[in-house]
């Protein structure tokens, strides 16, 4: 059974989410031989405030 974790950044919609799920899905039944309803997805969605690159929060620096 294939366990995906996918962390990100918050701000994907529920559509956009269920096109990930549904490619990645796609992709490990076609190259790992997996059966779809044995695919196993987690998303994370992580708030702005609690990621850090370069020493500074994410919500702190400039698009």
């Amino acid at each position: 059974m294939p366990i995906v974790r996918i962390d990100m950044i918050e701000g994907r919609t529920p559509e956009q989410k269920r096109k990930i799920v549904q490619e990645i899905t796609d992709t490990l039944v076609r190259v790992a031989k997996a059966k779809a309803e044995d695919v196993r997805i987690v998303i994370v969605d992580h708030p702005k405030e609690n990621l850090a690159s370069g020493g500074e929060l994410l919500s702190d620096k400039k698009p």
